[in-house]
């Protein structure tokens, strides 16, 4: 029998492999480093005013390198204030990766960490369930609204938990990025289950839109070299494709027909710029920040 193509998130190991393969191979993270530098010292700076406690809410903090950087600024901003950071990740291996990053790092005294190894789903049951109404100073999502199975009714939800003055920050990849072109176009074929979908900011955008939420978009221009996944035999090129697709081993899984369109497709100029022998996938992201 020919061999199905599964999802790559029913698969937690290879799945954080190929997210390494990833970061190592694209500007995913100095782009989001660029945006929390120049952007969001502007954004934060009235969500802890008159606090002398700021609640920040990390959904999907992953192992925690963006988390870091974005305390550091809140820190910045408000030097006396203690910061109470829950964490919100289903990944184990990626909380323990988190935990061992903060253990670590120095200066995180007035900080207080809170993991919980749960979905945005789970929690927000748990939050039904112990009937809290705790409010947030700044929430954020970076990468992780494609694992949610409702988008509108989840950013609805987190959205009621903003405090007066907070901001719910949310980075996906761009509506003008190769993910658009190649999700757009190959979903249906792809083995997606009901934890994870292709959106886009694009239809993030409409989703707001609709439900006349008042936010600012700003564009994070980034690429990631995929040069390996035309390298036979590579071990980051197939990581890469997996990634790619979100498709465990998709280039042993995939019938060869849907491999060999993806494959052209990933060279075309919708999806990746040729460059000095290498191919550049558009990996652009959007920020949006959602007012209370």
């Amino acid at each position: 029998a020919a061999p199905t193509m599964r999802s790559l998130i029913s698969d937690h190991s290879r799945y954080v492999k190929s997210f390494r393969v990833f970061l190592k191979t694209s500007t995913e993270h100095q782009c989001l480093r660029e945006f929390v530098e120049k952007q969001l010292p502007d954004l934060i700076s009235s969500i802890g005013n008159g606090k002398s406690t700021i609640n920040i809410l990390s959904i999907g903090g992953g192992a925690g390198e963006i988390d870091l950087m974005i305390l550091s600024k809140v820190r910045a901003r408000y030097p006396g204030a203690t910061i109470n950071n829950e964490v919100i990740e289903p990944n184990a291996e990626q909380i323990f990766s988190y935990k061992e990053r903060v253990a670590k790092t120095s200066n995180l005294e007035n900080i207080k960490f809170t993991w919980h190894k749960e979905t945005a789903r789970e929690y927000e049951s748990r939050m039904n369930v112990e009937k809290s109404s705790k409010k947030w100073d700044f929430i954020h999502m970076i990468q992780m609204l494609y694992y949610v199975k409702d988008i509108p009714a989840t950013v609805r939800y987190f959205h009621q938990l903003l405090e007066k003055q907070a901001k719910l920050l949310i980075v996906m990849v761009s509506g003008n990025s190769g993910w658009e072109t190649l999700w757009k176009k190959y979903g249906p074929q792809l083995p997606l289950t009901e934890l994870c979908c292709h959106s886009t900011s694009a239809d993030l955008k409409a989703i707001l839109d609709s439900a006349g939420l008042k936010y600012q978009l700003y564009e994070l221009p980034s690429h990631m070299d995929i040069t390996s996944c035309f390298t036979e035999g590579s071990m980051d090129g197939e990581l890469l494709l997996d990634f790619l697709t979100e498709t465990c081993e998709f280039s042993k899984t995939a019938p060869p027909k849907l491999k060999q369109q993806i494959m052209e497709d990933l060279r075309k100029p919708e999806c990746s710029q040729e460059r000095d022998g290498k191919v550049l996938f558009n990996n652009n992201l959007s920020a949006i920040v959602i007012e209370p």
